[in-house]
């Protein structure tokens, strides 16, 4: 605002803001002397005295402004932290199921009514515990009469096999005509056949009278029983008895695509790839497995190849069918550089961090991200270890502006160690 002397006295005409023109010498005042010149002028003129004191108000609000930083901002406190650099490892994750190593359905191979059930539903078992036993009266009277048939015909065997040795010596005699002899001998061999058969048919009674006791055939858990004692099953029936499953180890399950198919065969090669293994959204439950199988085909309509783990599972942690998050460990990266995932920025040219530089001025830079390590991110490009990042409070920002750091020296939280359980 300026101000000049006419005959008729004031005018004003608005030019610059900032600085009050001498109504007498057309010379700038600065703020420091606009005070001693207020009183001069409020005799004067009471009207204009009130005006240029509020002009002069503006005046020095504008020249404390100026002390705020760039665009007239006051600094903005922000919580930071120090790049830190790690090992970590290289990784693919994905989703996986548990699968039960053994499954078994137990199922009659005989048929009969159920005397006596010896396990209860969820029971941990092993090889040879007893589970069923089918009614056995029937099954021990057949194997007691192959034992007698057996018997008899030996007994005819025996008889037979003594008349042959004895006419042996009266065919040289001509006491008996050799076709005789040759009879005699077929009749041996029938019996002798005869008694293979009753020997296969008593082992075949005995077979079946043990498998009127039902026995667990691999250690493991038990489901439900489907039929109760006094129940009549059948041989071979289409609803098992009981299905058993073995806990430990199981096997887990999983896929990767196509794309990343050609990394797991690279580093499969060189050995045994580790896979951490855990609930979801519970990573401090892990436990590593090993990589054991990999398909031998893509999965035409997926485009995906099916990979399979061994995981140790004494406790009973993990159970079959279970969906679980799988992140088969590739490789190491050593010395990988990292920050908070907070302090990731996303915008439509890419990744970016505010970096706060030593004058507490903050920078805008475009970086390339890597993976996620627990709380941390991978910074692959743009960013060096020890260097100050902003984690929260980047709504205020930009590029140049004040910050004033809450927590400088606290460096970022380590990441987790895919590595490690």
């Amino acid at each position: 605002m300026r101000f000049y002397r006419t005959n008729n006295g004031m005018s004003t005409h608005s030019k610059n803001r900032g600085f009050i023109w001498s109504a007498v010498a057309m010379t700038p005042l600065c703020p420091t002397s606009i005070r001693s010149r207020l009183w001069w002028i409020g005799k004067k003129s009471g009207v204009i005295a009130t005006a240029l004191q509020m002009i002069a108000l503006l005046v020095l609000a504008g020249c404390e402004k100026k002390s705020m930083g760039p665009m007239g901002r006051p600094p903005v406190s922000v919580e930071v932290a120090k790049a830190i650099s790690q090992d970590a490892p290289l990784y693919i994750q994905e989703i996986g199921s548990c699968t039960a190593m053994q499954s078994v359905a137990i199922t009659p191979q005989v048929s009969g009514a159920i005397t006596e059930i010896r396990f209860k539903d969820g029971q941990e078992v092993k090889t040879g515990d007893i589970l069923f036993i089918i009614d056995p009266r029937t099954y021990q009277a057949a194997v007691e009469k192959a034992e007698a048939t057996l018997l008899s015909d030996k007994a005819t065997l025996t008889l037979n096999s003594q008349q042959l040795e004895r006419n042996k010596s009266l065919v040289q005699g001509n006491f008996i005509s050799s076709q005789d002899l040759d009879t005699l001998k077929t009749t041996v061999e029938t019996n002798d056949a005869t008694v293979k058969q009753d020997t296969a048919a008593l082992e075949t009674a005995k077979i079946n009278l043990e498998y009127c006791t039902i026995t667990s055939p691999i250690n493991g858990k038990t489901g439900i029983h489907q039929y109760d004692i006094g129940n009549v099953v059948t041989s071979y029936a289409t609803t098992p008895l009981l299905s058993i499953q073995r806990m430990d180890p199981l096997y887990v399950d999983f896929i990767v695509t196509e794309g990343d198919f050609p990394k797991v065969r690279e580093y499969f090669k060189e050995g045994t790839l580790k896979v951490k293994i855990y609930p979801p959204n519970d990573e401090s439950k892990s436990r590593l497995g090993d990589l054991i199988f990999v398909d031998n085909a893509v999965q035409q309509g997926t485009g995906t190849v099916k990979l399979r783990a061994l995981l140790q599972n004494e406790d009973r942690f993990f159970w079959p069918g279970q969906f679980v998050k799988v992140k088969l460990v590739l490789a190491d990266l050593k010395n990988s550089v990292q920050v908070p995932s907070g302090a990731v920025q996303i915008s439509q040219t890419g990744p970016f961090l505010f970096v706060v530089k030593s004058d507490s001025t903050v920078e805008l830079r475009p970086v390339t991200l890597g993976q996620q390590q627990g709380d941390n991110t991978i910074i692959e490009k743009g960013l060096a270890a020890d260097e100050t990042v902003v984690v929260d409070g980047q709504l205020m920002l930009s590029p140049g502006a004040k910050v004033i750091p809450i927590n400088p020296a606290s460096p970022a939280p380590s990441g987790t160690s895919d590595a490690k359980p």
